[in-house]
């Protein structure tokens, strides 16, 4: 599975209208439409889930034929954090300066 970033959307671009565009590239798994926690506005971005690497490349490749209520611009989505594991030993290293655990 790959996740997709849509930028520069339409504040009236739909999850569904979203989800159409993408699937012309392959199944689509999720779409997630950004949206203000306050208002429940569109933020002009979304999040596709896409089931097939291979479909999402190309629907990165075609991007330009993209138009979900104005042109839009998808692109790989990377993770932001690497979070990783720590046994007893990093925590405790880690806490000495506030203070024994």
């Amino acid at each position: 599975m790959k996740k997709i970033f849509v930028g520069n959307l339409d504040f009236g671009a739909t999850e569904e209208a979203i989800r159409i565009a993408f699937e012309a590239y392959g199944a689509v798994e999720r779409v997630s439409l950004m949206t203000d926690r306050d208002t429940g506005r569109s933020r002009g971005f979304a999040f596709v889930e896409m089931t097939d690497s291979h479909e999402a490349d190309q629907a990165i490749a075609g991007r330009k034929q993209f138009s979900i209520s104005s042109p839009c611009d998808p692109l790989r989505s990377e993770p932001r954090l690497l979070i990783r594991s720590l046994d007893e030993t990093d925590l405790c290293q880690r806490s000495d300066p506030l203070g024994k655990i």
